[in-house]
């Protein structure tokens, strides 16, 4: 069967639930700015809990994405989202961009966020990329820890089986235009300057998406963070979207995990291989 089964399209709803992860990447010394802390605190405190009531209310699945230094700050938040039945993915430990480490940093930090994860009870079947920058080994490494999806690449709207060279991996590819980041993320400093869009605006490009999605047979995953998607107003564009998906009849909504599992089980599949892009010396500016 295809993994599509009678869909027009399949829908993950999906979290990144960061907290201050992305804001210390960038400096440790944020953590003595109590606004910007405060700001990204929002999220699991208020944005998560919102978010649960939700889904809740519609027993709808979702994945939450979470780094390691968030189970370590909110392992009650964490739990929380177990509690409710959803899926908790590996995020990280410290939202650092794989392709700026060399490989020792990021298993090491790939290995401290497992641990974290599962002191409280996680096990991660899949992993997301922090800012969706992996390096090209990222995907072997996802493998060798036996995990069995990643979602940070961008060149499909389809699952496919992507073979890592260490084990193949389901790939559940995302997109920009279907993350609220680049719709909502204003902050001063450090300078996340997105412009702070209207909800009506953001849901109309959320659902035109699907729309078109639902024509193509595409796997339509959307990308939200707490500390923004979990306003009053943003979250009643969550319930819109929801409320218009499931008045098609032709979409279902699925965790990433049985998204994963039935790409893998298509025996129809597209199948790709990681192809490393190498520059010729001297051709482009270092």
């Amino acid at each position: 069967m295809s993994w599509l089964g009678e869909s027009a399209a399949l829908a993950c709803l999906t979290f990144d639930v960061d907290a201050e992860a992305p804001i210390l990447v960038e400096s440790g010394l944020y953590a003595r700015n109590a606004g910007v802390m405060s700001h990204q605190a929002y999220g699991p405190l208020v944005g998560v809990p919102r978010i649960l009531d939700l889904l809740r209310e519609y027993s709808l699945p979702a994945t939450f994405f979470v780094p390691g230094w968030t189970a370590d700050r909110y392992p009650k938040v964490v739990e929380a989202i177990l509690s409710a039945g959803h899926e908790v993915g590996h995020h990280s430990y410290a939202h650092k961009s794989p392709f700026a480490l060399i490989e020792d940093e990021e298993r090491a930090d790939f290995e401290r966020a497992l641990a974290s994860l599962r002191a409280i009870g996680a096990e991660p079947k899949g992993f997301r990329c922090p800012s969706w920058e992996p390096g090209w080994r990222t995907p072997q490494i996802v493998a060798d820890y036996g995990l069995e999806y990643d979602s940070s690449l961008m060149d499909s709207d389809k699952p496919y089986v992507l073979d890592t060279g260490a084990g193949e991996i389901v790939e559940l590819p995302v997109h920009w235009s279907l993350d609220d980041w680049e719709q909502y993320a204003y902050i001063p400093d450090p300078p996340f300057r997105s412009a702070i869009e209207a909800p009506t605006k953001v849901l109309d490009l959320w659902t035109s998406e699907l729309d078109a999605m639902r024509r193509y047979g595409c796997l339509f995953v959307l990308t939200c963070h707490p500390f923004l998607s979990g306003r009053p107003h943003r979250v009643e564009v969550l319930r819109t979207l929801i409320d218009r998906a499931l008045a098609f009849g032709d979409v279902e909504f699925v965790g990433c995990a049985e998204a994963a599992r039935r790409a893998r089980e298509d025996a129809n599949i597209e199948r790709k291989t990681l192809t490393p892009v190498i520059v010729e010396p001297g051709l482009y500016p270092e």
